[in-house]
């Protein structure tokens, strides 16, 4: 996490995202069951040009089964072929039926690029769009994507777009999923939609080298900190705000209901020399491949104080960089911005796989999916690195799937904090304070886990009564 990166982050982005809600991690809502399940989407553009400024695939989606459909569950995929390899697309909904902040939209890349496809726009629900009756539909959901730099797009060669298709109709060209099974369309070159994936997951094995802490300390000098291999960060410097210092003291831990959890404050008063940031990490970099997971609470307002500071909370991994733009840094966010920042007026979570940079002149080879809306709450992240794709998850739902180009060539170290990009969101100079709260963090060295396995993996460490434990071989 380096302020370098960070202070352009809103122009850096590769691949952009808006996701699906946030809610506990718990099984999806019931669903129309398989028997009775149906799906249809209707389509037309209000942008038909074969080059235009932006794509604009408007849709429908009916619920055509026998049985009331969650759209929380659903998934509508438009495949398009990017500009370049290195185009990078954002995404926004313009209106829609059912509200655009419950309107979601994820881009990935496709397994078997075609002639005409090698990009997808995944549209979803938040659980805030509430359900379909048979035979209903969403109404309009008028939804738009243009590459970052504004560069004109050149649609004539997509596979979803169809410039005639100027009013709507059935268009099996976009596909439409129930709960993960694909009830509608068809998707280019065999590369129909398989997330979640279909085959039932396997369970990880017993012996798994293994990072797990319930964060039970009495506080930030508690001596068995160090001893499980963190830091509770006192260095000076970036990122965050010129001047400011980290203060270890801000570091907190308490019990509730039971469970252990920790809490990192972040305090202002509108000057650097004011501003105390906070941050967590392990000492020793020996992560890379496997999963990684915590269960944090994001804050949308701050504990006292006014509201408004551009603030960033996080859960990442990360590695140094050797020199400008070498091909062995990696570092992978989950990022939450509760006020905006980077150019972004609000509510806005990030994750970014890094690949290199430089800071001046500033380079970025990263891929990134954002969501604007709120994710204040308690959220379970969790992040999967094998040798095909780097997969972020929200609340057991996939929330970005980044490409092999990003994966890590060294290992890593685990790291939370919370700090400020500047003081630009709350001009004042009345004190505040932001907590963000960590319940758990979890490492299995090599091996992917669904999230329902890591919070299996995680009730029985607690089942057992064990706080901690790091089985994980140093680099």
């Amino acid at each position: 996490m380096r302020f370098a990166k960070k202070r352009l982050r809103a122009t850096a982005c590769t691949a952009v995202a808006v996701a699906m809600g946030a809610a506990a991690l718990t099984a999806l809502p019931a669903t129309a069951s398989a028997a009775a399940a149906g799906l249809s989407v209707q389509y037309r553009t209000s942008a038909p040009g074969a080059r235009a400024d932006q794509a604009e695939p408007w849709f429908k989606v009916k619920n055509t089964g026998t049985a009331s459909a969650q759209l929380s569950a659903v998934k509508v995929r438009y495949y398009f072929k990017a500009d370049s390899s290195s185009a990078t697309y954002r995404f926004a909904c313009s209106w829609a039926v059912k509200g655009c902040a419950n309107v979601t939209g994820t881009f990935g890349t496709l397994a078997v690029p075609t002639a005409t496809a090698d990009r997808y726009l995944e549209i979803g629900f938040t659980s805030g769009a509430g359900s379909l009756a048979p035979g209903a539909d969403t109404g309009d959901l008028q939804l738009r994507f243009y590459q970052s730099t504004w560069a004109p797009l050149n649609q004539s060669d997509d596979y979803s777009f169809d410039a005639s298709r100027t009013s709507y109709g059935d268009w099996s060209k976009v596909t439409a999923q129930l709960a993960g099974t694909t009830l509608w369309g068809q998707a280019p070159g065999g590369n129909g939609p398989t997330d979640p994936p279909t085959d039932p997951p396997t369970d990880p094995p017993a012996d798994a080298a293994t990072l797990f802490d319930d964060f039970d300390y009495s506080g930030h000098t508690d001596p068995r900190i160090p001893a499980h291999g963190w830091t509770v960060r006192a260095e000076s410097g970036g990122p965050g705000v010129p001047g400011a210092t980290w203060a270890p003291e801000n570091v907190t831990f308490s019990t509730v209901g039971g469970n252990s959890l920790m809490n990192l404050e972040t305090s202002t008063a509108g000057t650097g020399a004011s501003t105390e940031q906070t941050e967590v990490l392990t000492r020793a970099r020996k992560f890379r491949n496997g999963t990684y997971a915590a269960r944090v609470r994001f804050n949308d307002a701050p504990r006292y104080g006014p509201d408004g500071d551009h603030l960033v909370q996080t859960f990442f991994t990360i590695n140094d960089l050797t020199a400008p733009m070498a091909d062995d840094y990696a570092e992978y966010d989950f990022e939450y911005l509760p006020n905006g920042g980077w150019g972004e007026p609000s509510n806005i979570l990030y994750t970014t796989s890094w690949e290199t940079y430089q800071a001046e002149p500033w380079v970025a080879v990263n891929q990134h999916t954002e969501a604007r809306q709120t994710f204040g709450g308690w959220h379970d992240l969790v992040l999967t690195i094998d040798n095909s794709s780097i997969k972020y998850y929200v609340d057991g739902q996939l929330f970005g799937t980044h490409d092999a180009a990003y994966l890590p060539e060294r290992p890593m170290s685990i790291n939370f904090n919370q700090w400020l990009i500047d003081l630009a969101g709350q001009t004042g100079t009345t004190a505040r304070a932001y907590d963000q709260q960590v319940d758990y963090v979890l490492h299995v060295k090599d091996q992917v886990l669904t999230p329902a396995q890591v919070a299996a993996e995680v009730a029985a460490f607690r089942g057992a009564g064990t706080t901690f434990q790091d089985t994980v071989p140093g680099s």
